[in-house]
């Protein structure tokens, strides 16, 4: 194995924060009919589940004028659904629809394809992009902020 500097670590640590949200660009670019802002809430959903539009809004480091937008939006596609808070009476917990996952899950499957075309173009393994994305899930399960 390698000895890597510190320097080198802060270095590729930040190529892979870079080149991780250009693949996500790329991948929305290609692939979604959906706005960015639309697939980043119902993910959210998916990560959070139920909530309110202030932890959203929190959660996307948006204003909360411009996530109650952007849950109406998905509201009136039926994707999202509004129902009142069990503890705040003054409050609505946000979630996702059946039809909502189905339309996330076909996003994903869709993003999915797209980078497994560029995979199998690119001349790395299986066992590299099973490391990549091992790497990937450890850092996000340490449960850091990023």
């Amino acid at each position: 194995m390698v000895a890597v500097s510190n320097e080198q670590v802060r270095q590729l640590s930040s190529d892979l924060v870079v080149l991780s949200a250009r693949l996500v660009r790329e991948v929305r670019r290609n692939t979604s009919d959906l706005p960015a802002a639309s697939t980043r809430l119902m993910s959210l959903l998916d990560e959070l589940g139920p909530s309110t539009v202030s932890a959203l809004a929190q959660a996307d480091r948006c204003s909360q004028p411009t996530m109650t937008g952007i849950v109406n939006g998905l509201v009136a596609k039926g994707w999202a659904q509004r129902t009142p808070h069990p503890g705040d009476a003054r409050s609505s917990l946000v979630s996702m629809t059946a039809d909502g996952r189905r339309k996330l899950a076909a996003v994903r499957r869709r993003n999915a394809a797209l980078v497994a075309e560029r995979i199998e173009g690119s001349g790395h393994s299986p066992e590299e992009l099973a490391t990549a994305v091992a790497v990937l899930s450890d850092l996000l399960e340490e449960g850091t902020e990023c």
